[in-house]
């Protein structure tokens, strides 16, 4: 199954850059894995938080494709432990569905539309963590769930 990750707004730090790419190749051993940048939207500070969700929410839309799975980042999301995670991802991956999307939003989460569309939202964490931090998490545990599939040693317990 292909898999995709979009993401709305680029990093800007090229440290947090730097390894989400290190953590892009390691998922790329095992699987087709996309990464997708909607570009920040350039009236963004004129616009209210409403306004900015429904806009990123339409080029949201725009990425997807009919078959896609959808899985939204969202604090309100699913808490699993690593374990889980990967249990998760390999009962997905069994699935028949023509491609598995994640998105990262904007710092004003989703718009409506893009909620109704979505199959399920996941969280890292109860606690609040920037979009560019994010995106380096959610890369490493994607890693760390393929090894705990594959039975490797990255994962201790």
């Amino acid at each position: 199954m292909k898999t995709t990750l979009i993401l709305v707004g680029k990093t800007t730090d090229r440290y947090l850059d730097a390894l989400i790419a290190d953590y892009v190749q390691r998922i790329r051993h095992y699987m087709t894995f996309d990464v997708e940048v909607i570009p920040d939207l350039r009236a963004g500070k004129s616009l209210t938080q409403s306004q900015q969700r429904e806009q990123e929410g339409r080029l949201i839309l725009q990425h997807l494709r009919q078959g896609d799975y959808l899985l939204l980042l969202d604090e309100r999301g699913r808490e699993m432990r690593s374990v889980e995670w990967a249990e998760y991802l390999g009962r997905l991956f069994c699935q028949s569905y023509k491609r598995l999307v994640f998105v990262v939003g904007g710092p004003y989460g989703f718009s409506q539309e893009v909620y109704d569309r979505c199959q399920g939202k996941i969280s890292l964490s109860r606690m609040t963590f920037s979009h560019q931090m994010i995106r380096l998490i959610f890369t490493e545990q994607v890693y760390r769930a393929l090894t705990i599939l594959h039975g490797e040693p990255y994962h201790h317990e």
